[in-house]
């Protein structure tokens, strides 16, 4: 997390295009929560994170920025959608499950970092249980020549092992059934622990092992999970992603325009959405929730709440949610340029991701820059004349333009097709022509 803003701002650069005060503001929460953590106890406790409020059309880079964040941070993410909630009381999902589904994020982060720590200790448990299987174990009446002979064929079989020379042969190995476990996040804790308390007495009562024949390479990945669980403290990787969790967590609710009513609508009494809107007071402004790995404080996680606000406005909220959202920063609509750069400029770009693919088959694929303008154009109108969905009806234009080169792709083979301004107008002009074509097509 030791990033400075413009660091920040600079990693969001290469996937998002545009959309300056969002990074920005974002970029000062993330390195506000850094500053946070090197503070006194005392006074961390004191300090509170600022939620963000994103407001823009779909497709404006509002999940990219948050999604792109979380992998660069490595912290705990969750992208959840204020939609599938409901009220407590209601058939569906509460809001608590929310911050399960963090914890779980969290203990995934710390285990994958444990396993990278203890991957030595781990690959030697691999390699022993396998050699175990291919050399079995002398007796204690052999002579000393034979121990000798043993253990030169044992570290000979060892190195052709690690050099992955024996992958492909067969061998019988003995796999430990491992414990079901439970992760519907919206069932209460106290459930959670009578299922689990069953599954114990069942497995403790049975420790039943699967016998195998597979190849080397297939039984190094059944034992990695034996290894893993064998040799990582459980315990204290659970406390460790309760505790960052609770620090550096990140929840990304989408879709919180569809819980807000709008004063002028009939739907002012409807239970539902206005009943999650008061469940998620306590869980933003901080509460404790139970989990199966311990209680968590939501004090300081930080909510990045999103919505298009298309038919309703922020202050349709009711108000003791709107000031838990303090920072407010509206994402701008994509114009014809910002498209273009969307398709060259980001790392991954969609055109590089069409000639990747089409690489595949052999086919070379080149864009002229007229081409590409003229995509970009063409979607841009396609988004004033019907919905607005932003980057993502470059997806739609591309794919109107590919089709007969992508489904024609093995006769193809060998060839470069260059795509030109010609071909893009030839197959997208008697659409973007046409509104009620172009509403169903483009």
């Amino acid at each position: 997390m030791d990033m400075t803003p413009k660091e920040i701002v600079s990693y969001l650069d290469n996937y998002v295009i545009g959309q300056k005060e969002a990074k920005k503001t974002i970029a000062l929460a993330l390195r506000t929560r850094y500053r946070r953590m090197q503070l006194d106890p005392s006074i961390q406790q004191e300090i509170i994170p600022k939620n963000i409020l994103m407001i823009g059309s779909t497709g404006v880079g509002k999940t990219e920025i948050s999604r792109r964040l979380a992998r660069m941070m490595k912290v705990p993410f969750i992208k959840v959608e204020a939609s599938k909630y409901t009220e407590v009381g209601f058939v569906g999902r509460d809001v608590e499950s929310m911050i399960r589904d963090l914890v779980l994020a969290s203990i995934a982060i710390v285990k994958a970092q444990k396993e990278e720590e203890n991957l030595q200790n781990i690959e030697a448990y691999i390699i022993n249980k396998i050699l175990e299987k291919l050399l079995p174990t002398l007796s204690s009446s052999v002579s000393s020549e034979q121990k000798n002979e043993h253990e030169l064929l044992m570290q000979e079989m060892k190195e052709k092992l690690l050099k992955n020379e024996l992958d492909q042969k067969m061998i019988k190995i003995d796999i430990i059934k491992p414990s079901i476990e439970f992760h519907d996040t919206n069932l209460p804790p106290e459930i959670l622990k009578v299922q689990e308390s069953f599954t114990k007495m069942f497995s403790s009562l049975s420790k039943e092992s699967n016998s195998l024949e597979v190849t080397i390479k297939e039984a190094k990945e059944l034992l990695y999970q034996e290894a893993s669980s064998k040799l990582l403290d459980m315990p204290s990787i659970h406390a460790e992603a309760l505790r960052r969790a609770e620090n550096g967590g990140i929840i990304f609710l989408d879709e919180i325009d569809k819980i807000a009513i709008n004063s002028k609508s009939q739907g002012r009494n409807d239970p539902s959405k206005e009943g999650v809107q008061r469940d998620l007071l306590p869980i933003v402004e901080g509460s404790s929730v139970t989990t199966k790995y311990g209680v968590i404080k939501t004090d300081h996680i930080l909510f990045i709440a999103a919505g298009a606000f298309h038919l309703c406005k922020p202050s349709d909220l009711i108000p003791e949610l709107q000031g838990r959202f303090p920072l407010r920063v509206e994402l701008e609509s994509l114009d014809e340029d910002a498209l273009y750069k969307i398709m060259l400029e980001t790392k991954n770009s969609l055109i590089y991701q069409y000639k990747t693919l089409l690489h595949v088959e052999g086919v070379t694929l080149e864009f002229s820059d007229e081409a590409i303008r003229s995509i970009a154009k063409i979607s841009h109108k396609a988004n004033e004349i019907a919905e607005d969905i932003g980057a993502r009806r470059l997806h739609t234009v591309l794919e109107k333009v590919l089709e007969d080169i992508s489904f024609n792709a093995q006769e193809l083979q060998g060839q470069t097709i260059c795509i030109t301004p010609e071909l893009v107008h030839e197959k997208l002009d008697q659409v973007i022509e046409n509104q009620d074509l172009s509403r169903y097509i483009l």
